[in-house]
């Protein structure tokens, strides 16, 4: 379950939710969030999970075993993670670049406006450091669940915790930084909107690892004795108190240096320039963003990993291959789309596919367009083909209590898929300028 926890928190929570969380309404964006996760967010993980329990299988076979005209959807879910890991490793080495310039004391370079940038666009360097994340998620997926994973995840997300209290708690206290905490926390709801509740949605699947094929990986090497409604409330608790934490250390600090401006420089803009300047205007700010981006590092490698376990665990199970050859293939796969993604803001930066660079092509399939897909072809076959009572019994066969039973089964078969499909119509539309972000 810390391992299942550490997939959750990762660079949607530290990075992505602070972003969303400003951009669309701050308080409000975290009321929808919440009231998301424990419902939408609820009914999803519990399903995955449960699935994964039930066959003990990975995705590709997992699916195929509730129902075989659902098999393409095995292939669909692991589809996701091969398009997701070879980016996320390049946004990965851009961390790992940022925690060797603060370990050198060289904090104050990082507050260049065209540090980032001069990064990103050398040809050389972004690769060089997206190749020391991706084969260190490797050797660690290389020694397994019990021996690579679980260890590194009872070691990380303890320390991850601390990190982000401590930092939390450091921001909060600076001049002024309440105005920060009630933008960030307090609800206007003259800023809700349609897409308040799309982004929030779509934040949850970024956030919690749904529709990835990562929590039916893990809900395979979930032992039958484990309280599965227990574990999901843990993984859920423990994934939304990051987000928060984490909205805590970033938007409060950056209102207070640099206004509601500064929260509109979005993405990378936001943890890798915008962040620096934050720090360089505190005390002991040195100290401060080298603990911040070891925290980010920590949440990116243990997501990392669960995203190359998805894959290696669908390789193992579907060609009988060991686990050193699947990830020789996970490598590959990182090799042949990471590459591009990271000359996508430099050599190649004038390569574009439907007016995207690489990089962000790949998060939008992803993300906008396939994990809305599988969550709702998940919620079809879970809601009507083999019913909600098929997962309810494997929840429930300990005999512990399902309190929200009635919950999964109004969300699986009615209100999550209508919620998915206003996720991904909006999403398209807002990609192609139909209608704003």
């Amino acid at each position: 379950m810390l391992a299942a926890a550490g997939s959750a928190v990762g660079l949607g929570n530290l990075w992505r939710f602070p972003y969303y969380a400003a951009q669309y309404g701050g308080g409000v964006f975290i009321l929808v969030y919440i009231i998301l996760a424990v419902t939408f967010g609820f009914a999803l993980l519990s399903a995955e999970i449960a699935i994964g329990r039930k066959t003990q299988l990975s995705p590709i076979m997992a699916y195929k075993k509730l129902n075989k005209r659902f098999s393409f959807l095995g292939y669909l879910a692991v589809l996701v993670p091969i398009i997701i890991i070879p980016y996320y490793c390049v946004i990965g080495g851009w961390v790992t670049k940022y925690v060797t310039v603060y370990a050198q004391g060289l904090a104050k370079d990082a507050t260049g406006d065209k540090f980032f940038n001069d990064f990103t666009a050398d040809p050389a360097a972004p690769l060089i450091f997206f190749l020391i994340f991706m084969l260190l998620s490797v050797v660690i997926i290389l020694f397994g669940v019990e021996k690579g994973i679980e260890k590194i995840s009872k070691i990380l997300m303890p320390l991850l915790l601390l990190l982000t209290i401590g930092i939390s708690i450091y921001t909060i206290t600076l001049p002024n930084a309440m105005e920060g905490v009630a933008y960030y926390l307090v609800p206007d709801f003259s800023k809700f909107s349609l897409m308040t509740v799309a982004a929030a949605c779509g934040q949850l699947f970024f956030s919690m690892s749904i529709a990835m094929g990562i929590m039916v990986t893990y809900g395979s090497y979930t032992k039958k004795e484990v309280n599965l409604t227990r574990s999901v409330n843990r993984i859920e608790i423990f994934d939304t108190v990051v987000a928060l934490l984490a909205g805590l250390m970033v938007v409060p600090a950056v209102y207070v240096f640099s206004g509601e401006a500064g929260l509109s420089s979005g993405g990378p803009g936001l943890m890798f320039m915008t962040l620096p300047k934050v720090f360089d205007k505190m005390p002991a700010g040195n100290i401060i963003g080298l603990l911040f981006f070891i925290l980010v590092f920590f949440a990116a490698i243990t997501s990392a990993i669960s995203v190359m376990e998805a894959i290696v665990s669908s390789i193992m199970d579907k060609f009988k291959l060991s686990r050193k050859v699947s990830c020789l293939i996970v490598i590959g796969i990182c090799l042949a789309m990471g590459i591009p993604a990271s000359l996508g803001n430099g050599l190649w930066s004038q390569i574009k596919i439907l007016g995207m660079d690489f990089l962000s092509f790949f998060d939008f399939v992803s993300n906008s367009v396939l994990m809305p897909i599988v969550a709702l072809c998940t919620c079809i076959l879970i809601g009507w083909i083999v019913k909600p009572k098929t997962l309810t019994k494997e929840i429930t066969r300990n005999g512990e209590k399902f309190s929200r039973e009635k919950l999964f089964n109004v969300m699986i078969k009615y209100i999550a898929p209508v919620c998915l499909v206003i996720i991904l119509v909006t999403y398209c539309l807002a990609q192609f300028g139909i209608i704003k972000m």
